[in-house]
């Protein structure tokens, strides 16, 4: 069986035992350099973590493919690991942590090994490195677990939109965390749209705008008992204090993966005047616009290449289990099919290994997560 049809991948983490992974598709693995690549190195792949599970924290330096360990944690899923990354263009790192009660998030310097830490994880961190957002990890494990973390028992865990809980803003200057859009004050301004009076919801995704003034939110429902419908989303945004909020359509419906395009502008899979398509949609104006509804048939894992001409997009596995990864360049030329990764079944969606692609710093090297060679593995490719 033919596991890979990408000639240039290369593997690029360490040939041993042990299973790697990155974790999520919109967030920096590459150092400012493009030298090292930030990894999760694990001893199992075949379930959830449970709160115990330690998952340690490091770097692949590229060309050698060896594993530096610098930390672990037990805060981390399989899909987006421990929300590691690199703080900005600085030499430091960010990753989440967990002590016996509480949830938090620890800033290291690369160069030194000093660490300081926070008391809220971090969900997003805007590009400059100044501000995270934080939410309740322990509330998304009990919606989706392969999101949030084992471990802790939410404190609102009976109340369906908290007033003391929601979007929270952590400041790495000082050290200050200040909740700065509750769940009831998002229930306020949406329970026109949900299916029950008093439906539970959260805060799934959440990202800044490239400076850092605005962020765009997925929330969505717990399943209505009774109800085939799993959940459904209502996209919105917010300025970074949480004031202006807007709905990118009237409504709880389908919202998947985004990726903003500059300030106002970001693409998002979502039901929109196309039916359910990759739409590039104005924050500021409503305006919406199909990128190619003939190419962008199912979801993907999407974003724009340094330079802006170039989405990058993987799929979920086929019904011969392959996952694709292609490059759409907006400036009208034919999308390039890169290749597909056979993907091993592990049955369970929270384990399952998407591709996350992610591009490096300048945009002519793509890294990825796959399975195809039996274990978890973190993989590069040249896209120039």
């Amino acid at each position: 069986m033919v596991t890979s049809t990408i000639s240039n991948l290369r593997r690029i983490s360490p040939q041993d035992k042990a299973h790697y992974f990155f974790g999520y598709y919109d967030v920096p693995a590459f150092s400012k350099n493009n030298k090292l690549h930030l990894a999760h190195r694990v001893q199992f792949w075949d379930r959830l973590p449970r709160e115990d599970d330690v998952v340690e924290i490091g770097f692949i330096e590229r060309g050698k493919s060896t594993f530096t360990p610098l930390a672990q944690t037990t805060a981390w899923n399989f899909q987006q690991g421990s929300m590691l990354q690199w703080l900005g263009d600085s030499n430091s790192i960010v990753f989440n942590v967990r002590d016996k009660s509480t949830f938090g998030s620890c800033v290291l310097d690369v160069s030194n090994g000093e660490k300081y830490f926070y008391d809220a994880p971090v969900a997003n961190v805007d590009r400059q490195g100044r501000y995270a957002l934080s939410i309740n990890f322990s509330r998304m494990f009990d919606f989706r677990p392969g999101y949030g973390y084992a471990g802790i028992v939410d404190p609102w865990r009976e109340k369906d939109h908290p007033e003391d809980d929601g979007i929270y803003l952590l400041d790495f200057r000082d050290g200050s965390v200040k909740l700065i859009l509750s769940l009831q004050q998002i229930w306020e301004f949406s329970r026109q749209w949900l299916p029950e009076t008093h439906q539970k919801i959260l805060v799934n995704h959440i990202t800044f705008n490239p400076s850092g003034t605005r962020f765009v939110a997925l929330v969505r429902y717990f399943p209505v008992e009774g109800s085939d419908v799993r959940w459904k989303t209502l996209a919105i945004t917010a300025s970074a204090d949480g004031g202006g909020m807007r709905a990118m359509k009237e409504g709880y419906t389908v919202a998947s993966h985004y990726y903003w395009k500059n300030d106002e502008v970001l693409m998002i899979y979502a039901a929109g005047e196309k039916d359910i398509q990759l739409y590039e949609w104005n924050d500021r104006t409503g305006e919406e616009r199909a990128l190619d509804p003939a190419f962008f048939l199912s979801d993907g894992h999407c974003s724009y290449s340094p330079d802006g001409r170039f989405v990058l997009y993987d799929s979920y596995p086929d019904q011969e289990r392959y996952q694709h990864l292609s490059i759409f360049d907006l400036q009208d030329s034919p999308p390039l099919r890169l290749g597909k990764l056979y993907s091993y079944d592990k049955s369970d969606l929270d384990i399952r290994c998407d591709l996350h692609p992610r591009w490096n710093r300048v945009g002519d090297i793509v890294s990825l997560d796959s399975n195809h060679e039996g274990s978890r593995q973190i993989y590069e490719l040249s896209v120039s």
